[in-house]
C-alpha cells in the first residue's frame, strides 16, 4: 500500500511540475512548447465561445458541444503531437492534455496522421462534460498541433476556444 501511495504522490508532483513549467516566460503570450515554431496549420473551433447545455442523456449533467477543425497550409504534413493548454486561473497556461499521432488520427479521422495540404480534418465531437452544476466553470483552452514536413521541418497550428460557465 505504501508503494502505491508513494507512486501516486510522485505522479501528482510530476504533473504539477509539468503544469507549472508549461509557461515559464510570463512576458510572452504562448506556452514554451509553441514559441519559435513557425505557423503552418490553421486550427479553429466552432461554436466559439462555447456555452454548456444540459445533457439530455444524463439529466443533471452538462456538456459543452463543439467541433475542432484543422488544415495544413504549407505542405503535406505528418502529425507529431496534438494537445492543449488551459487557462482557468491566475496561474495562466497549464498543460492540459496531449494526444499521440495515433490518437489524433482516430479523433480527427485522418489516416495515419498524415495531413494533405488544403484538406480539412475535423474532430466532430470534441465535447467537455460536467457531472453537475457545481462543476460548471469557464476557461480558455489553447489547442495546438505540431506536424512536420517531408524534410522534418516542424510547424504549428493553434486555436483558442473560450468555454463559458453560463448555461444559455
Amino acid at each position: 500500500m505504501k508503494n502505491i501511495l508513494l507512486t501516486l504522490t510522485l505522479l501528482a508532483i510530476s504533473f504539477l511540475v509539468a503544469a507549472q513549467t508549461a509557461w515559464t516566460d510570463h512576458t510572452r503570450a504562448l506556452p514554451d512548447k509553441l514559441r519559435q515554431v513557425p505557423v503552418g496549420l490553421t486550427l479553429w473551433h466552432t461554436p466559439n465561445p462555447n456555452y454548456p447545455e444540459g445533457d439530455p442523456a444524463k439529466p443533471g449533467q452538462y456538456v459543452w458541444k463543439h467541433s475542432t477543425m484543422l488544415r495544413a497550409e504549407v505542405a503535406d504534413l505528418e502529425i507529431v503531437e496534438c494537445g492543449s493548454f488551459i487557462w482557468y486561473s491566475a496561474e495562466g497556461w497549464q498543460a492540459n492534455m496531449r494526444q499521440t499521432p495515433a490518437e489524433f488520427a482516430e479523433l480527427f479521422n485522418c489516416p495515419n496522421g498524415r495531413l494533405r495540404q488544403g484538406a480539412t480534418y475535423t474532430f466532430a465531437k470534441n465535447y467537455r462534460y460536467a457531472a453537475s452544476g457545481q462543476q460548471l466553470y469557464g476557461g480558455d483552452a489553447l489547442w495546438y498541433i505540431l506536424a512536420k514536413d517531408k524534410n522534418g521541418k516542424l510547424y504549428k497550428g493553434m486555436g483558442l476556444i473560450e468555454t463559458e460557465a453560463t448555461v444559455r
